[in-house]
């Protein structure tokens, strides 16, 4: 798949994915939003990591550098 997930973006989705499954894990939540927000922060960490986003994908956004030709 093509990269649509730029450096700056990859770290912030680091950063708040890793937000999510703290708070996921340590807060006084009901189990089903901890799974939610778990489940969530699991999909925005993966993405970082891939550098694909499906979401981007279907809205046609990249916040990748263009490539020179």
């Amino acid at each position: 798949m093509k990269k649509n997930v730029g450096s700056w973006d990859r770290v912030a989705r680091g950063l708040g994915a890793s937000g999510m499954i703290v708070a996921a894990l340590v807060a006084p939540w009901e189990q089903w939003l901890r799974i939610g927000v778990g489940a969530a922060g699991a999909y925005v960490l993966l993405t970082a990591f891939v550098g694909t986003c499906a979401g981007y994908r279907l809205v046609g956004l990249s916040t990748c550098p263009l490539e020179s030709r």
